[in-house]
C-alpha cells in the first residue's frame, strides 16, 4: 500500500510540507509506503481546456510541458493521495488548482481514475480562510468517487513563518490522528 502526498505550497519545507510530513510519519509507522511530492519549483500551468483527455482516454493529459503527467501517474499507482496547501486569499495556491484541475479533468475523462482511493485535505493557515481551501480540495476527492478521510478536528494547521505550524499543538495532533485513521482505513479496505 501507498499513500503520495502533494504539497501545494510556493515554499519548499514550509508549513503545508510540515503538516503532510507529520501525516507521513503515522502511515510509515503502520508500514505503509509513502512519498512527499512538492511542487514548490516545479512548473504546472492549469487547465487549458482542449479536452483531448476525453478523446484519447490514455490516462495523460496532452499537455506535456510540466509535471501534471508525473504527478498523475503518481495519484494513479497510490491507494491513497494527500493534497496539501498553504492558504492564499481564502483559497488553494495556484499551484494545488492546478494540479487539482488536470488531474482531476484526466481523471474524469478516464472513467475516474481515483475511484474508491482513499483522500485527505492538508491546510496551513495563518489565520482565517482554511475552511475554504479544505472544502475546495475535498471537493477535488468527492467529484472523483474518492474515499476522504478525516480526524479528530478539521485537517487546519496554523502558522505563518516557515515551520510555525509546529508549535500549533492542536494542529499536529490533528495530522497525527489524520494519518492514523488514514492507516486504520486502508488496512480495512485491504481486508
Amino acid at each position: 500500500m501507498k499513500v503520495v502526498a502533494f504539497s501545494g505550497s510556493a515554499r519548499k519545507d514550509g508549513n503545508t510540507a510540515l503538516l503532510l510530513k507529520t501525516v507521513l510519519a503515522e502511515l510509515e509507522a503502520a508500514g505503509i509506503e509513502t512519498e512527499l511530492v512538492q511542487l514548490a519549483g516545479k512548473e504546472i500551468h492549469g487547465c487549458i481546456a482542449c479536452y483531448q483527455c476525453f478523446k484519447r482516454k490514455d490516462g495523460r493529459c496532452a499537455v506535456e510541458k510540466d509535471v501534471a503527467n508525473e504527478c498523475l501517474e503518481k495519484m494513479k499507482e497510490a491507494d491513497g493521495i494527500l493534497l496539501g496547501s498553504p492558504t492564499y486569499f481564502a483559497d488553494v495556491s495556484t499551484e494545488m488548482k492546478a494540479l487539482m484541475d488536470r488531474c482531476g479533468m484526466v481523471s474524469r475523462a478516464n472513467n475516474d481514475l481515483f475511484k474508491r482511493k482513499l483522500g485527505a485535505a492538508v491546510v496551513a493557515a495563518r489565520r482565517a480562510g482554511a475552511m475554504h481551501v479544505f472544502d475546495t480540495m475535498n471537493h477535488f476527492f468527492l467529484i472523483g468517487q474518492m474515499i476522504v478521510v478525516g480526524s479528530d478536528y478539521w485537517n487546519i494547521g496554523m502558522g505563518r513563518e516557515k515551520e510555525e505550524v509546529a508549535k500549533d499543538e492542536e494542529g499536529m495532533n490533528t495530522m497525527k490522528v489524520l494519518g492514523q485513521n488514514m492507516a486504520w482505513a486502508m488496512e480495512k479496505i485491504r481486508a
